[in-house]
């Protein structure tokens, strides 16, 4: 059977293309889990998320960070904010964070795409 260079095409594109998209809306609700650490507080126990993708780690002059987290050198992307909701220990080893990560890598994908609408 011959496909053409069209069939070729279309098969290159389609191995290339993830199967499902992340999902900002869901991962906003997911996020409501996040805000009884995370908000805008001066007593919160977190950092504020808000412009977090992008950010150098440990880098906000109002909180005070782990030692660990001020040296991990990170500037948070989609890749290690991924990571580091997946095993938030192991991406950081020595943090202060009180949360074991999400066992689902779709909820850990899904918050990644909320946090670059969350400014």
């Amino acid at each position: 059977m011959h496909r053409g260079r069209w069939g070729v095409a279309v098969g290159v594109i389609f191995l290339a293309t993830p199967v499902f998209a992340a999902d900002a809306g869901r991962g906003k609700d997911l996020f409501t889990a996040c805000l009884a650490c995370h908000t805008e507080h001066p007593d919160a126990l977190g950092p504020s998320l808000k412009g977090v993708v992008g950010r150098k780690a440990g880098s906000l002059d109002d909180f005070r960070y782990s030692n660990a987290m001020t040296h991990s050198n990170i500037t948070w992307n989609d890749s290690n904010l991924r990571d580091y909701l997946r095993d938030p220990q192991a991406t950081v080893k020595g943090n202060h964070m009180p949360f074991s990560g999400f066992a689902d890598a779709s909820d850990a994908d899904d918050v990644v795409a909320y946090l670059h609408s969350y400014k």
